[in-house]
């Protein structure tokens, strides 16, 4: 998953003004117009976005490296279920934003005070100690995915080199290399960037990210299609994999299985930045902008935009999770792009890696910055104006290019990068991690959050109805990432005995 968010600058506004002939006076030529207001009820600058521009910026955001997962995981759970758990999944997280969209305004849906962040939304509707609860979650959740991050472009950095290696040696050859000096490289470029202030507000960086991820995402399909033609007929079975002959017993099908519904949740997660799009996202004039004002409400807005989102995006990861299992069957890799069940065009191959690197490389920063300025600002607030808080410009080179740096942000944007590129090396499994973090932040952030803010929003009548329905399906899911995190862990536990994270060269 990846987004950046910033705030599009007011542009010009000013009457029209005619001259006349000489000693006429200028006249005003909308003097009999009523003057259209240049900011929204919050003092804001006035608001234009669009269903269509929220659309595409949750498709943006949405889209990310978890896709290349979805082949696995439509082989672990087959025909019959794949397709099936994916399009459920689409349907529970398209409700359950649909009530956090609800969300936006407390109180008054469409007059009332605006909740621009989900930790807002917890803080105005469920009161201080679930705004700590959720915030615990949310730090721990954008820490596993900076360590998924490390790990999934760490994997497309050595699938660029075994790629070449195929190429001229031929397939026969093992080719192997260790991920552990690629993440190790990926952590040095990242704590360069991280010593960058805002980099994640650089509005270029969603475009950038749209056209990665749909490039990759869009060469992943293809190869699996002429795969598929090259097969003469898709591959797979209503099963999926099982039997002595895919070499996996009864148990690690379970396992497999439950894990598979971690992936796909973690492909799905948007939630926990849904009402930052709501609030800010790609305009047609290429900055950040905002859901225009009611009429209609932003809620209304946003729950259609999700529809449109959720669709497109479920379409994408069914061609992806589908094309992919009906290429390679019961060998279906944990990551489509760098498992090798594609050896030619190595080039193509390649770019597709070399894009979802540098898509990497920025969702890094973008799921980093908030925790950086969480405990940047915790420390600005405990040592206000020392020495370890305060700002100082250095200039880099002949070209005289000023940073603003601190000593706190150096030492801790550099511990933290240290710390997720630490736990990457000793946990190296695309699969299994991204798993587990997409069980242990659906639930919660998901559902759980989303559902108790409804209730408590709309004053929903404990032991009605729609409380009944509503907490089931709380109960429903909090099963399913319990029993996902279980098989993403049994997972990683497997890969962990033929892996030794000490050795760079095994």
């Amino acid at each position: 998953m990846s987004h950046t968010l910033s705030v599009a600058p007011l542009h010009g506004r000013g009457l029209e003004l005619k001259l006349g002939a000489a000693g006429d006076h200028v006249q005003n030529l909308t003097e009999t117009e009523a003057p259209k207001p240049l900011v929204d009820d919050d003092g804001r600058p006035l608001r234009t976005g669009t269903l269509w521009t929220a659309s595409a910026h949750i498709i943006t955001a949405v889209i990310g490296s978890g896709v290349l997962s979805l082949a696995w995981g439509v082989a672990q759970l087959g025909w019959a279920a794949g397709p099936v758990v994916m399009v459920l999944f689409a349907a529970v997280i398209y409700y359950t934003s649909t009530l956090l969209a609800e969300c936006y305004r407390s109180g008054d849906p469409v007059f009332g005070p605006r909740n621009r962040t989900y930790i807002d939304a917890v803080r105005a509707t469920l009161g201080d100690s679930k705004e700590r609860l959720c915030g615990a979650i949310q730090l721990s959740n954008l820490f596993g995915i900076g360590i998924g991050v490390s790990i999934a472009a760490s994997v497309s950095m050595k699938a660029i080199r075994r790629a070449g290696c195929f190429h001229y040696r031929g397939h026969e050859d093992r080719c192997h290399a260790s991920t552990s000096p690629y993440i190790a490289i990926f952590g040095v470029m990242q704590i360069v960037f991280s010593q960058i202030p805002d980099l994640d507000k650089i509005w270029w960086l969603s475009i950038v990210a749209a056209i990665m991820s749909f490039s990759y995402s869009t060469i992943g399909i293809s190869l699996g299609v002429a795969e598929i033609i090259a097969n003469g007929g898709a591959r797979g079975s209503l099963a999926g994999v099982i039997g002595a002959g895919a070499k996996v017993t009864l148990m690690q099908k379970v396992w497999r299985s439950l894990q598979a519904f971690g992936n796909i949740a973690f492909a799905y997660g948007f939630s926990i930045i849904l009402l930052e799009i709501q609030a800010r996202h790609l305009s047609s004039h290429l900055c950040q902008d905002t859901i225009k004002s009611p009429p209609p409400s932003e809620a209304k807005v946003m729950k259609k935009a999700t529809a449109v989102s959720v669709a497109v995006t479920t379409v994408i990861y069914l061609l992806c999770g589908c094309v992919g299992y009906a290429a390679f069957g019961s060998a279906a890799p944990d990551n489509m792009l760098t498992g090798f069940g594609f050896y030619e065009p190595f080039w193509l191959l390649d770019v597709a890696n070399a894009f979802v690197v540098v898509h990497l490389v920025g969702t890094y920063q973008v799921m980093s910055q908030p925790v950086f300025a969480y405990v940047e600002r915790r420390a600005a607030a405990a040592w206000p104006g020392s020495a370890l808080v305060r700002e100082r410009e250095v200039r880099v080179g002949r070209a005289a290019m000023a940073l603003s740096v601190s000593p706190i942000r150096l030492a801790w944007r550099t511990a933290y990068v240290f710390v997720t590129t630490a736990v990457a090396m000793l946990l190296p499994f695309f699969g299994s991690v991204v798993g587990f973090i997409g069980a242990v932040s659906f639930w919660p952030l998901t559902v759980y959050f989303p559902v108790e803010m409804y209730i408590a929003q709309h004053r929903v009548a404990r032991g009605s109805t729609r409380w009944l329905l509503l907490h089931a399906l709380s109960a429903g899911c909090l099963v399913v990432s319990i029993a996902a995190a279980a098989g993403s862990i049994a997972g990683v536990v497997e890969e962990l005995k033929a892996h030794n994270p000490f050795c760079w060269s095994c």
